[in-house]
């Protein structure tokens, strides 16, 4: 036993407090140190620890205290407490160990993707320098010589610095070497990679303080006087000062177009002086509540029923039609919050609903909005944390990662558009549903729910119909106007050159050429991004495919390249078929990049612009779009689901859904749901202020049921025929679907993994497996897939039984050498 072994041993014989430690990581359990008398006081509940596990470090946080001692092992000891305070509270670890335990994760995964870059701390490698070694290097190589040297005048040198230094990235035969010619040792150090952003403030030194003083240096100082440029900064600097209050050294030099070295000059005279001071990366408004509307009947009534709900029920659904004015009623609940001092979460799916929401609540509530999404970087994220922490953010506005912030004191959640699929995290763990994980999260606070939707999803408004939630219904738009009305192009009678799909029929040009004289603007839906999402061999139907995965490739005219959409790969484009060798290729359907050149083609004189993953990029990228679309200095803007969710522009009189059979061609059992939802949605667009609009939808299926339904825009009915359907299937809400999927690179080693795992379950569960069979796309970034679904009844016990045995097999198949390598993901609830 070496020393240090031996030391340990005795330390953990010694120790009377022992803490789990959750680590980011997908550990089978959570795994338990020593407390050292000397940190007692320090480790607490949420507090980062720095703990080593396989001779790495880790900043783990610790979940749970205790004097119970493992039986079957000595457990290391804590080397560090990280934090003075803890970083997340109780009810994050509640939530936490909630969602590992309901969506088949580790607690070690959610806690990967709950906390901000920042706080999960990497072990860097540092090279210390060894005094003993001396400076007479003669015996080294020439790149031992090089790192030698740096670490003679240095000291220390980080991993990425030897890197430089060589010019190379292979540098561990290198640092191996110096080791063992005892030039250097390791240490390796947990490093807090956020820094504070810091500014150059000016300020006027104290002696000008008074005004007396002030106009004696202004009136009588001849070296000032002489120097008219800095004069002229002195007398911008005392304006500005006196219309902000303070003043920023890059600001300063802006407005004044004065120079660095002129400013300088001032501070060398003693005048100024220049003073680096921490400051928030967001920039923060005012606070202020500036509540300017008066609800309407029909709002005033839902609002009341809202709040009588929330004696009873911790969940409210509240069904309003597109531009009912559901937003005006979360202001005034969110008002009543503020005013208890309670935080508010707002959550919304998409990131590019949060810039106009946020504009519009900003109105209202000025600096008491905080926004949290993943487009910030990771210093701004932690700063948002810090304030949500403190409970200096009031409203939080965000996408499902909000659902992480440390709340304090959460009052109400407002999940709105809760229908939407994008609540659903698909990869990598935890594959949570937002809204469902928010109401666990909320109710631990005792808080309120309000789900949002002009398009329930059935679950939610099977569970408000059956008194789980209480129903608050606003079925009139507001101000009265009416719902768009609905026309159907059957593209089945109309042909293209190239015998493909119509991108844009003569009913919807004569639409688009109407809006446009009205002075109108359009919406187009597209579902697909791209030019072309294939293109096919003319002579033998061949069709270029991405190497890596089963699916063809999109083409992208614009940077000209073809691109799989699943693993990312980008390749040039195919001129030679690799079939037959014929040089003549068709473009079959088409994408959102096809149809804005189409646009541009039809109607030069109007702005088109394309809003989708490829033309919105950055931060402010989807805000900029938005705001220009909101101005008018956009007359045609078509995309991708972007365009559809819950945005609210004033001038739309036209939208037109360019592909119906597309959104209802999939083979999946939420198929008419989602296709009504998406269709409803992208028709709530138009004619929101003053005047019905129009919706063309074009399609070669007519006779598609869910089409009648939103002509009608009759949710309720088609509700009914839904959960009739859903009941006589044994789908959602009336089952629970648990979803396991199988990876591996050899398709037949998958095949005979997943066979072996169902006939694992077939015993117990048998009567509820569906499967394992192949996807429709087989293969995902060289890797094969096949699939299996349990249905399970509503019954709480049997479906926790069935998760321990599905971990069970997992287990027994692992240990089986033929399938160690194949991945095995269960997904809870995956649709």
């Amino acid at each position: 036993m070496s020393g240090a072994t031996y030391k340990e041993d005795l330390f953990t014989e010694k120790a009377t407090h022992f803490a789990e430690v959750l680590l980011p990581l997908a550990l089978p359990k959570n795994y338990t140190w020593a407390v050292p008398a000397n940190l007692l006081e320090k480790v607490q509940p949420g507090c980062r620890v720095e703990v080593v596990l396989k001779n790495k470090k880790y900043a783990g946080i610790v979940k749970l205290v205790h004097t119970e001692k493992p039986k079957a092992f000595n457990p290391q000891p804590i080397l560090n407490v990280l934090d003075d305070e803890p970083i997340v509270f109780g009810n994050q670890l509640k939530l936490w160990a909630w969602l590992s335990d309901y969506y088949m994760c580790s607690e070690g995964e959610v806690m990967q993707a709950a906390l901000p870059t920042h706080f999960k701390l990497s072990s860097e490698t540092v090279l210390m320098y060894n005094d003993e070694a001396g400076d007479d290097f003669a015996h080294l190589d020439d790149e031992e010589f090089l790192v030698a040297e740096a670490l003679l005048l240095k000291k220390e040198l980080r991993l990425v610095e030897v890197q430089q230094i060589l010019d190379v990235s292979h540098v561990y035969p290198v640092i191996k070497r110096l080791i063992e010619k005892g030039i250097c040792f390791v240490w390796e150090d947990l490093k807090n990679k956020y820094t504070e952003k810091k500014e150059n403030f000016v300020i006027l030194h104290p002696e000008f303080a008074t005004e007396e003083a002030l106009s004696n240096l202004l009136s009588n100082d001849k070296k000032l006087q002489k120097a008219e440029k800095q004069m002229e900064l002195l007398l911008a600097f005392l304006h500005f000062m006196k219309t902000t209050g303070e003043v920023k050294q890059m600001d300063l030099l802006k407005k004044s177009n004065a120079t660095a070295a002129q400013l300088k000059g001032l501070a060398d005279k003693g005048i100024l002086i220049i003073e680096k001071r921490s400051v928030d990366r967001i920039k923060n408004l005012p606070k202020s509540i500036n509540i300017n509307f008066t609800l309407s009947e029909a709002q005033q009534k839902a609002l009341e029923e809202v709040k009588a709900s929330q004696q009873q029920k911790q969940v409210a659904l509240l069904h309003g039609v597109t531009s009912s004015g559901k937003t005006q009623i979360y202001v005034k609940l969110i008002e009543e919050l503020l005013a208890k001092n309670k935080q508010v979460l707002y959550m919304l799916p998409e990131i590019a609903l949060t810039a106009q929401v946020i504009r519009r609540l900003q109105i209202y509530f000025g600096g008491y909005i905080a926004i949290y999404h993943s487009k910030f970087n990771s210093n701004e994220r932690i700063e948002i944390w810090n304030k949500v922490k403190s409970g200096e953010a009031k409203i939080i506005l965000g996408a499902r990662s909000a659902l992480f912030l440390p709340f304090r004191d959460l009052g109400l959640v407002i999940c709105d558009e809760e229908h939407d699929s994008s609540y659903k995290q698909q990869d990598p763990a935890p594959r949570y549903h937002a809204r469902d994980a928010t109401i666990y999260f909320a109710s631990l606070f005792g808080a309120n729910v309000i789900l949002g939707s002009a398009t329930p999803s059935l679950e939610s408004y099977y569970n408000a119909s059956v008194g789980k939630y209480a129903l608050v219904e606003l079925l009139s738009r507001f101000g009265d106007v009416d719902l768009p009305k609905i026309e159907i192009v059957d593209t089945k009678k109309l042909f293209t050159k190239e015998k493909g799909k119509v991108i844009l029929s003569v009913p919807l040009q004569e639409a688009i050429t109407e809006s446009l004289q009205k002075q109108k603007q359009v919406i187009l839906f597209q579902n697909r991004r791209g030019y072309s999402p294939y293109q096919v061999c003319q002579t033998c139907g061949w069709i270029p495919h991405c190497h890596n995965c089963d699916v063809s490739l999109t083409f992208h005219k614009l940077s000209n390249k073809l691109v799989c959409h699943y693993c990312g790969t980008n390749y040039p484009p195919v001129h030679t078929c690799e079939a037959c060798g014929n040089h003549h290729f068709a473009q079959q359907n088409f994408g959102t990049e096809r149809v804005e050149e189409e646009l541009q083609e039809f109607f030069p004189d109007a702005k088109v612009s394309r809003m989708d993953m490829d033309a919105v990029k950055g931060k402010h990228g989807h805000d900029a779009l938005i705001q220009l679309f909101e101005q008018q200095r956009i007359d045609i803007l078509v995309g991708t689901q972007m365009v559809v969710k819950g945005l609210d522009f004033e001038h739309v009189y036209l939208v037109g859904i360019l592909d119906g059979d597309a959104i209802l061609g999939f083979a999946d059992f939420r198929v008419s749901e989602r296709g009504f939802q998406l269709m409803e949605q992208v028709s709530g667009r138009a004619g929101r202020k003053n005047e019905q609009g129009k919706v063309l939808v074009q399609v070669r299926n007519v006779n598609q049921p869910v089409l009648f339904f939103v002509q009608q825009h009759d949710f309720k009915s088609f509700y009914k025929s839904e959960i009739d359907s859903r009941k006589q299937f044994q789908y959602p809400p009336f089952t629970r679907l648990l979803q396991i999927t199988f990876k591996h690179k050899k398709p037949d080693v998958v095949a005979h993994a997943a066979r072996t795992f169902a006939q694992g379950m077939q015993s117990l569960y048998g009567q509820y497996i569906i499967g394992p069979a192949q996807p429709i796309i087989n293969k995902i970034r060289n890797l094969y897939l096949m699939e299996m679904m349990l249905k399970l009844p509503k019954d709480t016990q049997l479906i926790n039984a069935c998760k321990h045995m599905i971990q069970q097999q997992t287990a027994i198949l692992h240990n089986d050498s033929r399938f160690k390598s194949v991945v095995i993901t269960p997904d809870v609830d995956p649709y």
